[in-house]
């Protein structure tokens, strides 16, 4: 995966070699820095390594491409960053196969690729896999089901716990939810069990 290095006094210095040279906002890359200790009549330095979300994107592509060949699927991809999170689009004549029971293939190939990217930066960067609209019609779904559960929750007066969820779906619910009246949403709990509770505010 490529990445570019900075090295100046102070990481907001090297934070803004980067912006300059290569033409970005922080919202465009991820980062990770060393920091050198200076020694006597020396200063010290940071040595910070930048990896674009757009470089990023494309070295998934290309992974994904080959992990879904071994699988014996051709797939073809769309791509667009948004809000620091990485979606993709698989195109494929085996969706099924792609998406799995329940979603399940698909939220395990989202995991790999974002260990992938972990593994490669030391960052955690937000990937978004889609199979043919699967994702958006499993969003329109939890965000109704939000709706319905808060109406439930201002008309008993009654906090509501949902199912557990990842943190992709909790915020999905979250921001429906913002601006409801009459409730407010809390994460709980630990992973893999974490998950939202919907409580009444008078």
């Amino acid at each position: 995966m490529k990445c570019s290095s900075f090295t100046a006094k102070t990481l907001e210095e090297a934070l803004e070699e980067a912006n300059t040279s290569l033409n970005l906002t922080d919202e465009d890359f991820v980062y990770s820095y060393e920091e050198t200790k200076g020694k006597l009549f020396k200063a010290g330095s940071f040595n910070v390594s930048v990896y674009t979300l757009t470089d990023i994107c494309s070295y998934l592509k290309d992974y994904l491409k080959k992990l879904t060949s071994d699988m014996g699927i051709e797939v073809n991809f769309e791509s667009k960053i948004r809000e620091k999170t990485i979606e993709i689009k698989m195109i494929s004549d085996n969706n099924p196969i792609l998406i799995g029971r329940n979603g399940q293939t698909l939220k395990a190939l989202e995991c790999i690729l974002m260990q992938v990217v972990s593994k490669e930066t030391s960052k955690h960067v937000r990937v978004a896999l889609d199979v043919e609209g699967y994702k958006e019609k499993q969003i329109k779904r939890l965000e109704r089901l939000a709706i319905n559960l808060a109406k439930d929750c201002v008309r008993t007066k009654t906090d509501v716990h949902m199912e557990a969820m990842n943190a992709y779906e909790r915020r999905i619910v979250h921001n429906k939810l913002t601006d409801f009246k009459g409730v407010k949403t809390e994460s709980i709990g630990e992973e893999p069990n974490r998950h939202l509770v919907i409580k009444y505010v008078k």
